[in-house]
């Protein structure tokens, strides 16, 4: 029985189609790899998906409080610290979000290389024999 929708040994994509999930991967990290057939690109476009909903939500956020409070956070009594810690209180969400993107962009970067890895080796497979 079958549990998963990408097989255990994916077949290597051909040079022009590992191009465009390579492509897809660096745009939407995980999309990509689930376009080669790779199972591992399920956890990464979570990842993207979940990172990219954090920090549209928690960002949008930050922004409003940010122009809410731009007077006190800029003004002559505000104490240094006392700001830091409200700033981060109201960013860290939106942070978070951003490194979840990252560490997905970067487990993307590092399957892209596996996928144009294979597809290279498969090309010089097919390739005929050079006759002298």
């Amino acid at each position: 029985m079958k549990t998963s929708s990408a097989s255990a040994n994916p077949e290597p994509p051909s040079l022009q189609t590992a191009r465009g999930c390579v492509a897809t991967n660096v745009a939407l990290p995980g999309f990509g790899s689930l376009a080669a057939k790779r199972a591992v690109g399920w956890p990464q476009a979570a990842l993207t998906v979940i990172g990219f909903a954090l920090s549209a939500i928690f960002g949008l956020r930050f922004l409003l409080w940010f122009l809410k409070n731009i007077s006190a956070l800029y003004g002559a009594d505000s104490d240094p610290v006392e700001t830091l810690l409200s700033i981060w209180t109201a960013v860290r969400w939106a942070l978070l979000g951003i490194g979840l993107f990252a560490i997905s962009w970067l487990w993307a970067a590092a399957t892209n290389a596996t996928i144009l890895r294979s597809a290279k080796r498969e090309t010089e497979r097919e390739k005929p024999p050079k006759l002298n």
